[in-house]
């Protein structure tokens, strides 16, 4: 029988792959809270309603890419591939409304049947935050600024760029959807399969299409701002002047769009040249119209969302934490008193390392290559003197320390 293998575009969290996704998530944690969020958690899979409404039908990820079942009750659900349409149904089943305006912060496994490829996983991870209730562009300002904080603690500042737009409100969309779908029809019969596809339903994701040919067609097409009505040009000033204020520098990037109808007002993404082709490493937007459409009350959404393995494709490994002390016990005698002596360490704020096997030599050895810096050496000796032997690995010496005095004697190794 051939050995089990994991699924094909999945990976298990091992060593430092799995430091660099915790210090990833502690980061973004650490800094969220700073900000005045509180956490959220939904389930991994929701009635596949709940994806198919926001995403929209004909979008890929709902024809292509989601994870989507019938259980055992004959329920149609879907791995969520994305956090914000669960954390938009939990407000709307939850009677959240009440409690706006609302700051929320996850993390977790997102699902997408993808070609996997460096940096893109089947299941991967992301960390999201939304912002309900909030229609002024003070919100924006913050969640960009929240993002750039982010990036620049894990050290990410000078490798990420940010890519800024506008999408304008509904009545500026409508009338730039209309000069699309007039530009575009003119090339119908040179426009790729899928861009024919989308020019009635959603001309502006032809915007962003991948298409040699299409991005010839493209860099003839009306610009967004010369659609822009006065509300939605105010709108875009105030959120540049606020990131001018707090001193986070952006390039204006006109061909950044979002393709649904609910999307309004700002758009973004941090980019980098560091993973090739798959550069966005953040990317976020405003979404008010996304509640709305799911059945709920008309509410104002901003949020962004940041691939974990791409960031750690791009962090250092962080330090591991504090060194361990190993409590080696020699003879039978010494295994349950030093059982006792690590879990008093350990209760104590210690982190400690014990050998369930093996003379003092192996014990030793295998405590060098956990990286232990001391080891509690307890023998017959030791247990009549009321006392362990201490030596330090890295310089080799040894010395008697009393049991009633370990937690002072070794508060340098905290």
């Amino acid at each position: 029988m051939a050995a089990l293998q994991p699924v094909r575009g999945t990976h298990d969290l091992l060593g430092e792959d799995a430091r660099r996704h915790a210090h990833i998530v502690a980061t973004f944690k650490s800094v969220a809270y700073r900000y005045g969020f509180q956490d959220i958690s939904t389930p991994i899979f929701e009635f596949s309603e709940v994806f198919h409404r926001t995403l929209g039908e004909t979008s890929d990820v709902v024809s292509k890419e989601t994870y989507t079942f019938t259980d055992r009750g004959g329920e149609s659900l879907t791995l969520r591939p994305e956090m914000t349409a669960g954390i938009a149904r939990a407000f709307i089943s939850g009677g959240l409304a009440k409690d706006l305006p609302l700051k929320l912060c996850g993390h977790g496994p997102m699902f997408r049947y993808e070609r996997p490829q460096k940096g893109r996983m089947r299941q991967f991870h992301q960390v999201d935050v939304e912002v309900l209730g909030v229609p002024e562009p003070q919100a924006d300002i913050e969640v960009l600024a929240l993002g750039a904080d982010f990036l620049a603690e894990l050290g990410l500042a000078e490798r990420v760029e940010l890519h800024l737009n506008t999408l304008g409100d509904a009545e500026s969309r409508s009338a730039y959807r209309q000069a699309l779908i007039d530009y575009f029809s003119g090339f119908k019969d040179r426009l790729s399969e899928d861009s024919v596809k989308r020019l009635d339903r959603n001309p502006m994701r032809i915007l962003d299409s991948k298409d040699a040919g299409d991005r010839e067609i493209v860099a003839g097409a009306p610009r967004m701002h010369d659609y822009m009505n006065e509300i939605s040009r105010d709108f875009f000033a105030r959120v540049r002047a606020g990131l001018d204020a707090l001193g986070i520098a952006y390039t204006i990037d006109e061909r950044l769009v979002r393709g649904l109808d609910y999307y309004s007002h700002t758009a973004w993404e941090f980019v980098t040249t560091d993973l090739g082709a798959q550069g966005t490493v953040l990317g976020g937007g405003r979404y008010d119209g996304l509640i709305a459409l799911m059945g709920g009350p008309q509410t104002a959404g901003i949020g962004f969302a940041a691939g974990i393995e791409r960031l750690a494709m791009m962090i250092d490994t962080p330090p591991l934490p504090a060194r361990a002390i190993a409590v080696v016990p020699i003879g039978p005698a010494a295994e349950v008193p030093a059982l006792a002596i690590a879990h008093r360490l350990r209760k104590a704020g210690f982190t400690v390392e014990q050998g369930y096997r093996g003379n003092v030599g192996k014990r030793l050895e295998r405590a060098a290559k956990a990286g232990a810096r001391v080891a509690l050496m307890l023998g017959d000796d030791e247990l009549a003197a009321g006392t362990v032997k201490c030596r330090d690995l890295d310089t080799r010496e040894e010395s008697a320390v009393a049991l009633d005095a370990l937690e002072t004697a070794l508060a340098a190794y905290r």
